[in-house]
């Protein structure tokens, strides 16, 4: 290869930038295009939003908005100064809310909660039950009962408390196909009708958890609280309006600001006031102030600063009132919560634990302002125009350039870009970055480092190429011959190995970030040494998960069977590294792997931008379902039928005829026991009395399987109680259905 790329003259050299560097540009120019999903450069925009706005931001509290925080104080208990755990009772509620209003003359008041069960704390269920049966003919209780209703019935005073006044109510939308529907909306904000969808691509959701009808009837609005989360995880928009059943519904934020302004229409979006015969979709008219939305009707919101950029009072203060008048006289109140327990805290660009009714409060304030960004339609077409200009001159000019000067060139351009970009920002226009700054800098680092790259030793190459993939033994055996490696796409037959930590997600959430990162290197430690120990190539670490191969970049004739010789091997592993979590007081894993052997795409895979020597295809699709259902079979490994094919001398139970999500054709599963001699009898009774069962159970002889698995369950139970429980309940289930002539045997996984 080194001989090869000698070869290469000073203007095939030129050549070569200058089309690597027009390749570069192109994925860019299909980026900024939308023709290509670049997630890097989608991330890398985030971050530089979120750098922009906090360079930007005003700083300071906001006067006009206070946040009445349901805070730890408030939690305690009646005796140390609190109200007690949540949820309050709902007389408290209307306290709170009467304070408010007669004690504090405030101007409006919302609430980042959701109110959607009955609060029954008063023991009203319980008498209206003696009322309907056991006292039903006692006019003596009929009429006291009468008399202290209206005490009891805590929803209504919180009702009344909320009647005739400027109240807002909070409620949420659910994930995208949850269609459960909880409690009432309030009233639509605009239909589709006046909105139509020719014009926008709004959020849409089928199911929500609104308040109850008595509490949502008597507020003078509603709104939704749903962030719209980036892929990275952060809040940076919120949408203004989603579409539910035909009708828009707000957000918190504009139903309070609108509520606050005497509740003024919302009209339709509008085009470009500039150009209203153009059809782009830039605003909502909001009683003739303009509110910038995007083609999604989602608004940046315009954070102030860090948290705490509004004033927060405890709530238990306010219902003590130990809060001087003039904090709360005349102001917009907020009822939300920054309580951990309470789960409010958000990811954002000025916080990563930054509480959901602080965004809101930044949203009200910018609507109120007019002082929220927008990213007009001509954004992206001028995005579009940079990253095509910008490519085209660098690819053609660069190669002609000495380093100094090219990167004089670059430096200039990428200053230029971003001092264009903070320019625009600052008069309320959001431009993307990422893209008109990559592609300078990626082709000048292209054409820096041409020469470096062509000149590499063959070892150094193979290094680069594999080492973090194969362990550095057989990096040794592979720089003897570089020629016979290569990572460019090929089809081989191999076998491919995905484990995961079963529950590490309850895990994950118990442990903070740096114990966190010290639990998972802690499993994947030994389990990579394994792997490496057995010849296998690491793929991907995907959190807890590990995808790894054999067979390549070195041909493995034993593939399969150093596959389940690892596998053994990291279940094995499992008693001493629970044994060292006890003794860290961390709690126990345990693993699912499934194995997989078949022809498989091996090569180096991505994009220009990332690339990653990789497997792919159906056989690696089955090796990952089969990790994803070895806990429906109660068992810490399944393979493949080729893997158990490749492996004679290995002593397996058959599991299953399954269909996976993704293929129409049902495979064989097994569940790998151990090598000849050496299996325990007592598993080897067990595996024959369990064929026997399974046998009966594939010609629909109902009776006779549930016998022998009866049997396993009681003489063999250690053996695999959740598989004979698992056949047991589909015994009485096809009993009662019979599945016809035609039946296969086989079971259908819709999930992974």
């Amino acid at each position: 290869m080194q001989n090869l790329l000698k070869k290469f003259s000073f203007t095939k050299g030129r050549a070569i930038r200058t089309l690597a560097g027009l390749f570069i540009a192109l994925i860019f120019v299909g980026q900024a295009g939308h023709w290509l999903e670049i997630p890097f450069v989608e991330r890398l925009d985030g971050i530089i939003y979120d750098v922009r706005l906090r360079l930007t931001a005003p700083g300071g509290v906001d006067p006009r908005i206070v946040i009445v925080d349901i805070d730890e104080q408030s939690l305690r208990e009646r005796e140390a100064g609190g109200e007690g755990r949540w949820p309050w009772p709902r007389d408290r509620l209307a306290l709170l809310t009467n304070r408010l209003f007669d004690d504090y003359n405030v101007n409006l008041m919302g609430f980042d909660v959701i109110f959607s069960e009955r609060d029954e704390s008063s023991g009203i269920k319980t008498i209206e039950k003696l009322a309907r049966e056991d006292f039903k003919s006692d006019a003596a209780f009929q009429e006291r009962f009468a008399k202290i209703k209206p005490s009891l019935d805590l929803d209504s005073q919180f009702a009344k408390s909320l009647k005739e006044r400027a109240t807002v109510l909070g409620f949420s939308f659910l994930i995208p196909g949850d269609q459960q529907k909880k409690g009432a909306l309030p009233p639509a904000a605009i239909t589709v009708e006046e909105l139509p969808l020719g014009l926008v691509d709004p959020t849409v959701r089928q199911g929500y958890t609104g308040n109850l009808a008595s509490l949502q009837s008597n507020a003078a609005d509603g709104g939704h609280i749903n962030p719209s989360i980036d892929p990275d995880g952060i809040i940076r928009r919120m949408p203004m309006l989603i579409l539910h059943d035909g009708k828009y519904y707000e957000s918190l934020s504009l139903a309070s600001a609108r509520t606050l302004l005497g509740g003024l229409p919302l009209g339709g979006v509008i085009a470009d006031p500039a150009n209203p015969g153009f059809g782009s979709l830039e605003y909502l008219d909001v009683g003739g102030a303009l509110l910038p939305v995007d083609e999604n009707l989602t608004s940046f919101i315009p954070y102030r600063g860090p948290y705490k950029s509004f004033e927060y009072i405890s709530a238990s203060d306010v219902l003590n009132k130990k809060v001087p008048k003039e904090k709360l006289e005349s102001k917009i109140v907020l009822i939300g919560t920054t309580a951990p327990g309470l789960l409010d805290l958000r990811a954002t660009p000025v916080g990563k634990a930054y509480p959901g009714v602080e965004i809101h409060a930044n949203l009200i304030a910018g609507i109120l302002d007019g002082t929220i960004k927008q990213a007009p339609f001509w954004t992206h077409t001028a995005n579009f125009a940079l990253v095509a200009i910008l490519g085209l001159v660098f690819a053609l000019v660069l190669p002609w350039l000495n380093p100094l000067r090219s990167s004089i060139l670059a430096g200039v351009a990428i200053a230029g870009m971003i001092g264009l970009n903070l320019f625009s920002y600052q008069k309320g226009i959001v431009l993307p970055l990422a893209s008109v700054l990559g592609v300078p800098l990626l082709v000048y680092l292209w054409n820096i480092g041409f020469g470096y790259f062509i000149e590499s030793r063959s070892k150094r190459l193979i290094t680069g190429l594999f080492g973090q993939y194969v362990p550095p033994d057989l990096v040794d055996e592979m720089a003897k011959n570089p020629a016979n490696f290569s990572m460019e796409g090929e089809s081989r037959a191999m076998t491919v190995l995905f484990s995961d930590v079963r529950g590490f997600t309850t895990i994950s959430e118990a442990l903070d970030a740096k114990t966190l990162s010290e639990f998972i290197n802690a499993f994947l430690t030994p389990f990579t040494r394994i792997i490496y120990r057995n010849r296998g190539t690491i793929d991907k670490y995907m959190g807890d998960c590990i995808m790894a191969f054999w067979g390549a970049p070195l041909r493995d004739e034993n593939h399969a069977r150093n596959g389940v010789i690892s596998a053994f091997e990291m279940v094995n592993a499992i008693d001493q590294i629970n044994e060292d979590f006890a003794k860290r007081n961390w709690p126990p894993i345990k693993v699912g792997i499934g194995l997989n052997t078949g022809r498989m795409s091996v090569g180096n895979m991505g994009s220009e931008i990332r690339l990653a020597y990789t497997v792919m295809g159906d056989a690696v699709n089955l090796g990952s379902r089969l990790e994803g259902i070895t806990k429906e079979y109660g068992v810490a490994i399944i393979i493949g039928p080729e893997t158990r094919q490749e492996v004679p001398d290995l002593i397996a139970r058959e599991l299953d005829k399954v269909k996976v999500k993704g293929k129409d054709i049902a495979v064989t599963i097994y569940e790998p026991l151990g090598f000849e001699g050496q299996v325990a009898q007592e598993t080897l009774a067990a595996l024959a009395l369990f064929e026997k069962a399974l046998a009966a159970y594939r010609n629909q002889e109902w009776e006779s399987s549930k016998q022998q698995l009866e049997v396993l369950m009681r003489d063999h139970r250690n053996t695999g109680e959740v598989l004979y429980e698992l056949y047991l309940e589909r015994i009485e289930h096809l009993k009662d259905n019979p599945p016809g002539d035609n039946w296969d045997g086989s079971f259908t996984f819709t999930k992974k």
